[in-house]
């Protein structure tokens, strides 16, 4: 018999968190902050001690590379935000969520954020697919949940992937 959506969606998840944990247990500090590029997209200590990151409401161009602290601060951002979406929670803002500061600390918060999202998983039937959802599009979009399964799904793809080619590019190095 075949999978059922959010069964298969869950697989989906599955194979792509499988590929992140092989990075997660290989990341380092000096991956996070390693700079691949002159023209770069960070996280930086501000007065308080919290790490923030870089922001542009227009994208630059040419688009600065990011650091892996980067990327691992843009999954926590919008991971998230589309937890929040779909427990019914008011979302919260970008401004909110912050870099906690080590490898360490970014890999237990990446393996919570799983943990979250499998539970919103776990919550979820095939009916519940075709229900409206917002986020990432925004009001008015025609999107369901099932489009931000499939968006999350592949949004975390690409992350990974970056998160990958980084850390294989510092290491070659």
């Amino acid at each position: 018999m075949p999978p059922t959506r959010t069964e298969l969606l869950r697989r989906q998840f599955h194979l792509t968190w499988a590929l992140f944990e092989y990075h997660l247990d290989r990341l380092h500090d000096e991956d996070m902050l390693w700079e691949p590029a002159r023209l770069c997209r960070t996280v930086r200590r501000s007065d308080d001690g919290t790490w923030l990151p870089d922001w542009a409401d227009t994208e630059p161009d040419p688009v600065p590379v990011p650091t892996v602290a980067w990327v691992t601060w843009h999954i926590g951002w919008w991971w998230s935000v589309a937890t929040d979406h779909l427990r019914g929670r008011p979302p919260r803002d970008r401004t909110d969520v912050v870099w906690p500061g080590d490898a360490a600390s970014t890999v237990a918060w990446m393996r919570a954020l799983h943990d979250g999202w499998t539970a919103v998983l776990d919550g979820l039937a095939d009916d519940d697919l075709a229900a409206g959802a917002t986020f990432p599009w925004g009001e008015g979009a025609d999107m369901t949940v099932g489009d931000t399964l499939a968006w999350v799904n592949t949004e975390l793809t690409k992350n990974v992937a970056e998160i990958g080619q980084l850390r294989l590019i510092r290491a070659a190095r």
